[in-house]
């Protein structure tokens, strides 16, 4: 009896491969490149374990399918502070594979990265399965930050919250076929609006999934973890391949927690002295002991709150007891009710798996410390709370590499050429110039202004030690050292012609002084090499756009979305060569795709109206600006925009008070102030017009429209008609 239905599922899912339905599960796809065959990374991996347009892709990946003789391939695992985040050409294992390039000259090294943004142990065991097959000479294994907050972790805004390990495995393996991928989409369909299936928005997507510090689902998570790497170290043991386990550095000491869970089963009078113990430990900062004491005696009524021991730890660390101020910086880390961190436990499983597997342990902190001769991990590691940035990049690169003569077996490497390269040699190996430094900090500045990372104390300071930075780095860039770095990318690149990551830098430093044919040369060169990669073809785009070439632009970017289709930034640039085409209707169908990713953008929703407007389709275009105005009221250019309309059909009383609401929500906007007047005047307000016109002049005293038309209102002069 069980024979017939069987057959039936083999049959439906032969039919639904024939037809083509589903997607290939694999993390790597086989491309051929020119003359030569590579394995790449496939765009669709991570659909088994993200939701809607929520998922997270691995970053570029060109790995020869057959290794070269004497090369030494080293496979990276993580997340995205192994990737390198927020950007993959300076991280870690960047360095690593300049740094062996430079000490074994005589040796090709070749790094393949497959960490990347917002996965966990779940994700990362089966691409560890993956790369067991590719002849790895070696892996490093570091991860741990996305534990809790990755598919199926205690604070997951993916799904199901800490599911048994044995539950989470059949998911994700009947996603591997035809039958599961439909199930699930079928299941996803019934269960939510397609308006509400998330997108990604960063961490922020996560401030209301806070998780207690004794939660059960965190117990489970780490329980998880465990299970996973056991088996991503079996998997390495039975392939023959050596492993670089890391327990995990995070920013202790400068990045506090993000949220405090905060005991409320303690007695009202307990509560109420523990909100005076705090109170008064904020207020005597000055006096760093007597703070640590008023924290001290807070803890002993809630042992668990993140912020008291952070506090506890600064207080301290203030007064010179930097040795007792590391527990409480780590215990703020383990009790942090938004766990962007891994923790104390999660670290405690990495140590306690390498011991039971007798494999080699970094202990990533206490390595990076060795360099920086700090006692802990801080903002001269970390841009935030766990992602590196340049100077902790190069460390944990630098003990990586040093890690991995030790590691690989004998005869792997050859004597050492030399010393280690230092630091600024490194740089110039991966392009990191000024320019690329200065766009890079850009990017961190925004990433911190948004939250939680906004919300956190110190944060300011942060984004100040950044913006002087970047000011530092704009006092460089004079026109000799354009050309001396120039030349240094020019040099790298001749040695290493196919290295994608340097010709993006120096793309990137091309636009950035100004040679827009030289950038789009070095992307078009990166689209050679990446033929199946979304960036290339979309960065070509952008720049063809900038220099006024839009149709050439619009086949670019056609070909990015052809490779990800869900790449938000794309529909709206090819809306926007489109619309410099005045191609209205095909403007309107890529911005309605670009609109499907942020439903809630009240920039976009102004946008389609504009191009309904254009259409000529105004009833449209006033639902779609009234759309707009009721997800941001102040939206100055929204509420001119519906009084032009209303001014066109000669609803003077309707276009004046739109005109109103704009000047109200932006006082400088000199154009509604205008339109304001000149409608005031036509109603018989000529008071009111008049006083608009003075406040366009007090913005611009040579707004010479603005002079006429008060000189006239002032003469009594007949009010043009408009």
């Amino acid at each position: 009896m069980t024979f017939v239905p069987a057959l039936l599922l083999v049959v439906t899912e032969f039919c639904l491969r024939l037809a083509g339905y589903g997607y290939n599960p694999d993390f790597f796809v086989p491309l051929r490149i020119g003359s030569e065959d590579y394995w790449v990374q496939n765009e669709n991996f991570s659909r088994r374990f993200f939701p809607g347009d929520a998922s997270r892709q691995p970053g570029a990946i060109r790995m020869k399918a057959q290794k070269e003789p004497g090369t030494v391939r080293i496979f990276v695992l993580g997340e995205s502070a192994a990737m390198g985040d927020p950007e993959p050409a300076y991280g870690p294992a960047r360095y690593l594979e300049v740094l062996l390039r430079e000490r074994c000259p005589d040796r090709k090294f070749e790094v393949v990265n497959v960490a990347f943004t917002a996965i966990n142990s779940h994700v990362i065991l089966p691409i560890a399965r993956e790369c067991a097959k590719h002849e790895g000479d070696a892996w490093i294994i570091y991860m741990g930050n996305n534990e809790m907050v990755g598919p199926f972790g205690a604070a997951t805004v993916f799904g199901a919250k800490s599911p048994p390990r044995a539950w989470v495995k059949l998911s994700i393996a009947l996603q591997r076929t035809r039958l599961g991928q439909l199930a699930s989409n079928l299941s996803r369909h019934h269960r939510e609006q397609p308006t509400d299936a998330p997108a990604w928005q960063g961490m922020q997507m996560f401030l209301n999934n806070r998780v207690a510090p004794d939660s059960p689902k965190r117990a489970a998570a780490i329980q998880n973890f465990a299970g996973n790497l056991q088996e991503m170290l079996g998997l390495a043991k039975d392939a023959g391949v050596p492993i670089l386990l890391n327990t995990v550095a995070v920013n202790l000491r400068d990045s506090p927690p993000f949220a405090a869970w905060t005991d409320t089963n303690l007695p009202a009078a307990d509560a109420a002295k523990l909100q005076t113990l705090l109170t008064a430990a904020e207020g005597s900062k000055s006096n760093w002991a007597a703070s640590a004491t008023s924290l001290q005696q807070a803890l002993k009524l809630d042992d668990r709150n993140a912020s008291a021991h952070f506090n506890l730890g600064r207080a301290l660390e203030r007064s010179g007891n930097a040795a007792a101020a590391a527990s409480h910086y780590q215990a703020a880390c383990d009790f942090d009710a938004l766990p962007f961190r891994a923790d104390s436990r999660l670290n405690g499983v990495i140590s306690n798996a390498a011991a039971g597997a007798g494999i080699k342990l970094l202990n990533a902190p206490e390595a990076i410390s060795d360099q920086t001769g700090e006692r802990l991990c801080g903002n001269e590691t970390f841009y935030e709370h766990v992602h590196f940035n340049f100077d902790g990049a190069f460390h944990l690169g630098k003990a990586w590499a040093q890690s991995m003569e030790k590691l690989l077996p004998a005869g792997t490497l050859p004597q050492p050429a030399g010393e280690w390269a230092p630091q600024s040699r490194c740089d110039e190996l991966i392009g990191l110039s000024a320019w690329n430094r200065k766009a890079i900090l850009e990017s961190m500045v925004r990433r911190l202004r948004e939250p939680p990372l906004s919300d956190q104390a110190g944060n300011s300071d942060r984004i100040k030690a950044l913006e002087n930075e970047q000011q530092r780095l704009l006092a460089t860039m004079s026109p000799a050292n354009v050309q001396r770095t120039r030349g240094q990318f020019t040099n790298a690149i001749n040695a290493h012609a196919g290295d994608h990551f340097l010709r993006q830098g120096f793309a990137t430093f091309l636009q950035l002084t100004g040679d827009l044919p030289g950038a789009l040369h070095e992307w078009q060169m990166v689209a050679q090499l990446l033929p199946h990669d979304f960036l290339p073809w979309f960065q070509s785009g952008v720049l063809l756009a900038r220099q006024g070439k839009n149709e050439e632009a619009r086949a670019n970017f056609t070909k990015a979305l052809r490779l990800r289709p869900a790449l938000f930034e794309g529909w709206l640039e090819l809306a926007r060569t489109y619309n410099a085409s005045a191609q209205w209707q095909p403007a309107l169908e890529s911005l309605q795709k670009a609109r499907q990713f942020r439903p809630q953008d009240a920039g976009l929703c102004a946008n389609e109206a504009k191009l309904r407007t254009q259409l000529g389709q105004t009833n449209v275009a006033i639902v779609l600006y009234r759309q707009a105005l009721d997800q941001h009221p102040s939206f100055a250019e929204a509420h001119a925009a519906l009084g032009e309309i209303f001014l066109q059909t000669d609803k003077v009383a309707a276009a004046a008070d739109s005109f109103a609401k704009a000047v109200k929500a932006r006082p400088d906007y000199l154009v509604a102030r205008l339109n304001l007047a000149l409608l005031l005047a036509r109603m018989g307000q000529r008071a009111d017009a008049m006083q608009q016109l003075q406040a366009v002049l007090q913005l611009d005293p040579t707004n010479a429209i603005a002079s006429d038309l008060l000189r006239q209102l002032s003469s009594a002069a007949d009010m043009p008609v408009r």
